[in-house]
């Protein structure tokens, strides 16, 4: 039986869609001369990971001469809640506090994000009208 194709993104694919978002409509070439020089990519890997891109419905085409014109049809807010919600269900059971708590756990966190967090805690009970 072959893998499930999954619809989250690859560090590769996610570099190009980066680099979409920024520029808007881009040719192949355009995305190859974009990369950074210490992550180059061949005309061939992009072209490929652009294909895979638009098959996962991340991007779509329009045809400009010879050339195919990719463009974002989903936002990078919209790309990164889907990303969220992946890794909420695979890992923490759909569990938002479960998620929150393993942050709150890591040893690299800081007193100014922590209190950060707090804040955006408070507002965002504010906004649903709980309080604290």
């Amino acid at each position: 039986m072959p893998p499930r194709k999954s619809n989250t993104l690859t560090e590769a694919e996610l570099r190009l869609m980066k680099i979409l978002w920024r520029r808007g409509e881009s040719a192949v070439t355009d995305l190859v001369a974009a990369l950074p020089e210490d992550e180059p990519l061949a005309y061939n890997s992009v072209l490929t990971t652009i294909r895979i891109l638009e098959q996962k419905g991340y991007v779509e085409h329009r045809q400009e001469g010879r050339a195919f014109l990719y463009i974002p049809c989903v936002a990078e807010d919209e790309a990164s809640r889907t990303e969220v919600r992946n890794v909420l269900g695979r890992f923490f059971g759909n569990s938002r506090e479960q998620l929150v708590l393993s942050l709150l756990g890591d040893d690299e966190i800081g007193a100014e994000e922590l209190e950060r967090l707090k804040d955006a805690i408070r507002s965002a009970s504010a906004e649903k009208g709980t309080g604290e």
